[in-house]
């Protein structure tokens, strides 16, 4: 019985960080893979407040 749980322990704990270790590849695909600096924003400068554009436009 000691040995049949200790090997569900054992499992639980690499299917926890097999978890952990996709999820962090899958962030850094989406990081590497996506552009945040290619949004849409205003070109000119706003007059009114609210109104945001891009510090520097990379598109």
């Amino acid at each position: 019985m000691r040995s049949r749980s200790r090997w569900l322990v054992w499992t639980l704990v690499a299917a926890g960080l097999l978890l952990f270790v996709l999820a962090n590849a899958h962030f850094f695909y989406v990081a590497f893979r996506s552009q945040p600096e290619c949004v849409g924003h205003l070109k000119e400068r706003a007059n009114g407040s609210g109104q945001y554009r891009a510090a520097k436009s990379a598109c």
